[in-house]
């Protein structure tokens, strides 16, 4: 069947049962978008070609299949590298097409050339440019691929204009040859057993679950860990969800705004035991202070990350859940052939009480009933989450905002938790929901925003009005770029250089109603629950509602940057930190 390379390209993507494209035309692609029209992929136009990357970015962590988008060449591809930067960072996969300027012209400075291959190399794990239309099922079927096994993570293909328009023979590959491409999958067993030793004799140990473990799919294998052997998890940002919050054995989110449990917990423990986890300086801070007393079993896909920041005495590179099924069935056997004597009623009972100590003395808190009446963050996000059921998808930006959401959420379910973790790309959210939405349009996507990353991507509602996707999205204004804000009180002298936005301008409400959104204002805590109520009632549009929160509302608990974990501030309300 003689096809052209365009729409060789299309016939590949539906092959590999791509269901939606995230795209914007251009010259350079506009031969791709000539065979979208009798595909069976369903094609969503964005506003800004950052736009497609982030919102193939919200489907693919609510999915774990890979998100798709499609641009054109130059500044097309230029603005997808934050997208494509963004899941490297996080471990997303992606798969992204670029149009490029025909193979004769490249390197000639043509108009909307730029070497995107080489642009990306940094921000992807592999990418391709297409020299012939022959090489394209295979360059799809490798790209899907790569981007899926071992770590997530993005790739990228580029293709020239003249490719595309040339014809080829239609195959698909039966089979997928990558020399030196070989992602591991098991751990050494040898290691497995050695991790198994040391857990057994551990007496403070503490499960330090990071994104792999949603990657990997190893939520269950993580829950029947922490049911064997009763160890207490903290959950990164990513990995929020992973194992849920209303388990006993949950001290929630670690790290500069981690509560203050997760964080003492880690720093106290005797044992950490790291999965799909990277030991990232939001976590650890001072590296050479962070567990100083903990020996370290470290699980991760990618070999490069052990050691990478703090040596494991157990490292172990293989799947996650494929070592954590192996792990516990290790310590099945271990206890099989325990005397009954040995392993008592509960050998960590002096850890857990220790640990309640800390939740019981230093919970979450906020003024919940402020004299002067302003309206606090965390109140609006209890509020919406006290709304919702558990399967409602939470999103989030960048920024304190993001804090807040992670902190006072509840993530009882895996994948319901949407966020730019390793990047911390501002304007994430309000694309990200619109993604997700389309993945999972029987869910409820609710979107925590802030004033000032909304500015950044709110085009994007026009994208979800026009093609009926109804997300929700809460900004919380506080007429600052809040973060800056804080870092600039606590550590600059209150010295507020270039970080007011202005809470009346734009007006927001009539910002979302002119992209087709119901707006709505919240300026009073007393009016929180009634329009929230409003928002879950609406379900054919989408809906915006702007909260005029506290300008001066500070994240807590907080570590400092390049401070150890042990001085982590506590809010004022509890009086001194420090564990």
């Amino acid at each position: 069947m003689q096809l052209t390379g365009a729409q060789a390209l299309i016939k590949s993507l539906e092959t590999e049962g791509v269901e939606v494209i995230f795209g914007l035309p251009g010259g350079a692609i506009l031969p791709v978008y000539d065979p979208i029209l009798d595909s069976s992929i369903r094609h969503i136009l964005v506003r800004h070609e950052q736009g497609a990357g982030h919102a193939a970015e919200g489907y693919a962590q609510v999915t774990g299949r890979p998100g798709v988008a499609m641009v054109t060449s130059g500044p097309g591809a230029t603005n997808i590298v934050t997208p494509l930067c963004n899941a490297y960072m996080d471990s997303t996969p992606l798969v992204v097409i670029t149009g490029q300027v025909a193979t004769g012209s490249i390197g000639t400075d043509a108009f909307q050339e730029c070497d995107t291959t080489g642009i990306t190399m940094s921000a992807t794990k592999h990418n391709w440019l297409v020299s012939s239309a022959d090489d394209i099922p295979r360059v799809i079927r490798e790209a899907f691929h790569v981007a899926t096994t071992g770590r997530p993570g993005p790739v990228l293909v580029d293709l020239p204009k003249d490719v595309s328009n040339s014809m080829m023979e239609w195959y698909w590959p039966s089979e997928i040859d990558l020399p030196g491409y070989r992602p591991p999958a098991g751990g050494d067993s040898a290691s497995i057993r050695e991790a198994a030793r040391l857990i057994s004799e551990a007496s403070r140990p503490v499960i330090y679950a990071g994104g792999g473990v949603l990657k990997s799919r190893a939520t269950a294998a993580l829950a029947k860990l922490v049911e064997m052997t009763g160890i207490p998890v903290v959950t990164t940002l990513m990995a929020r969800g992973s194992f849920p919050d209303n388990h006993p054995r949950c001290l929630g989110m670690p790290g500069m705004h981690g509560n203050y449990t997760a964080v003492t917990a880690i720093q106290r423990s005797d044992l950490l035991i790291a999965i799909g986890s990277r030991f990232d300086d939001r976590v650890t801070g001072k590296v050479a202070a962070f567990a100083p007393d903990a020996k370290v079993i470290h699980i991760d896909i990618d070999p490069a990350e052990l050691g990478k920041v703090r040596r494991a005495e157990v490292p172990i590179a293989g799947d996650c859940r494929l070592v954590l099924e192996e792990l516990i069935t290790v310590l099945e056997e271990t206890a099989r052939q325990a005397s009954p004597a040995s392993r008592g009623d509960n050998p960590l009972a002096q850890w857990h009480a220790e640990i309640a100590r800390w939740q019981a003395r230093y919970p979450l808190t906020y003024d919940r009933q402020p004299p002067d009446g302003v309206l606090k963050p965390q109140y609006v996000v209890e509020c919406i989450r006290d709304s919702v059921d558990d399967d409602t998808i939470l999103v989030a930006g960048v920024g304190q905002h993001q804090m807040w959401a992670s902190q006072y959420w509840r993530f009882n379910k895996p994948n319901t938790w949407v966020n730019s973790g390793g990047l911390g790309t501002m304007g994430f959210a309000v694309p990200a929901a619109i993604g997700a939405k389309v993945a999972k349009p029987e869910a409820t996507v609710w979107a925590i925003d802030g004033d000032g990353c909304f500015q950044m991507t709110a085009q994007e509602l026009i994208t979800a009005s026009a093609e009926g996707i109804p997300v929700k999205i809460a900004i919380l204004n506080n007429a600052y770029l809040g973060m800056v804000r804080q870092w600039q009180e606590m550590f600059y002298a209150e010295r507020y250089s270039e970080v007011y936005l202005s809470p009346d301008l734009p007006d927001y409400v009539r910002w979302a109603e002119a992209m087709g959104c119901v707006g709505f204002r919240v300026e009073a805590p007393e009016e929180v629950s009634s329009v929230i109520e409003k928002a879950n009632e609406i379900d054919d549009r989408p809906v915006v509602i702007d909260f005029r929160t506290d300008v001066f509302e500070k994240v807590y608990p907080m570590v400092p940057a390049g401070a150890s974990n042990d001085d982590i501030i506590v809010d004022p309300a509890h009086g001194e930190g420090g564990a």
